[in-house]
């Protein structure tokens, strides 16, 4: 079947999207370069291509000049790269290339898509929250909208954000006491959606938080929720004033999530641990799990203390254009 976006009408139609999208991208690259920051060019061909358990990567080999052949993995994120060079010596870097991930397809979900990723070696996490809740009006104000709307909600981004911590979030819209409710059977006993005894708490967690808390978040404004669970800090430090929270923050705008950010995780041993527990569960689940990347542990060691975060330009270029699907701002969509 022949792909219908490059008929000369349906081009015409998506155009304007795409003209602003150009200018949204080369405003954000000049905002990156007035504060210091390195664009750099992550290969997306990688060994591992993330160790989270609901992340399903593109495969494919390598194949040596002898014929032999090593598995490799299109990239779900350009973060072990940032790391890695975060390690070698780099201090403010952004990488804005394509990203690629399975099984993901909807209004707002393309397999490949463009992530915009950046990083603050010795600066605290809440300067790329600042970041992002910038970066958000930058884009709105490119694209000359004072609001974004989507699906019937509306957000202000010039307005002042709302900050949630992920437990006040549990506890307003879900009636769940998340901080007392850290092993399965505490949690289940508040569980407010249906769950079945195969479920573990992340899953549970997963789903109150899909179900009863992301519908009310970014409505009227941004919304920053912060401090997620230590069992859900991924690639992120548990936070020094509370050891049960993470240095972990989302940013939301009419419940979408645009993006995920850490306070990074520097201790090897403990990024080690939580990967093979991600690839356990992933094994479980799916059949199949991910390599570690050993290069990514090693320089974790050396790695100075950083924050960074990953946000999924495409959607915000959506809600700053006022497009209705992802394919109306991707250059050359797949379909």
């Amino acid at each position: 079947m022949v792909s219908p976006w490059f008929s000369p009408e349906k081009h015409k139609d998506r155009r304007p999207f795409l003209l602003s999208r150009n200018k949204i991208v080369a405003a954000i690259r000049y905002w990156f370069d007035q504060r210091g920051f390195l664009e750099v060019d992550c290969a997306a061909l990688q060994v591992s291509p993330g160790n989270e358990t609901h992340l399903h990567a593109f495969a494919t080999d390598l194949i040596q000049p002898d014929g032999s052949r090593e598995r490799r993995y299109l990239h779900t994120s350009p973060e072990f790269a940032c790391k890695k060079l975060l390690a070698a010596g780099e201090s403010r870097i952004f990488n804005l290339g394509h990203v690629f991930r399975n099984r993901e397809r909807a209004l707002t979900h393309s397999p490949e898509f463009t992530m915009l990723e950046w990083y603050r070696a010795n600066e605290p996490y809440a300067a790329i929250i600042e970041d992002s809740v910038s970066l958000v009006g930058l884009a709105a104000d490119v694209a000359g909208t004072k609001r974004f709307n989507w699906r019937g909600r509306v957000v202000e981004p010039s307005a002042e954000p709302e900050w949630l911590t992920v437990a006040d979030a549990f506890q307003k819209f879900a009636g769940v006491d998340l901080l007392n409710a850290l092993n399965r059977d505490d949690l289940a006993s508040q569980c407010p959606v249906r769950f079945t005894e195969q479920d573990s708490w992340a899953d549970m967690f997963s789903r109150i938080l899909v179900e009863k808390v992301e519908p009310n978040l970014g409505n009227g404004a941004i919304t920053v929720l912060y401090e997620y669970p230590a069992r859900e800090a991924a690639l992120a430090r548990v936070c020094i004033h509370d050891p049960r929270v993470a240095e972990r923050f989302e940013l939301y705008a009419c419940g979408v999530e645009l993006a995920n950010g850490f306070g990074e995780l520097t201790d090897a041993v403990e990024q080690r641990r939580r990967f093979e527990a991600e690839m356990d569960l992933k094994e479980q689940l799916y059949g199949e799990r991910y390599p570690i990347d050993e290069d990514l542990l090693a320089a974790l060691e050396i790695m100075p203390p950083a924050s960074g975060v990953a946000l999924g330009l495409d959607r915000l270029i959506l809600l700053a254009t006022g497009a209705t699907r992802i394919d109306q701002v991707l250059w050359t969509p797949n379909l």
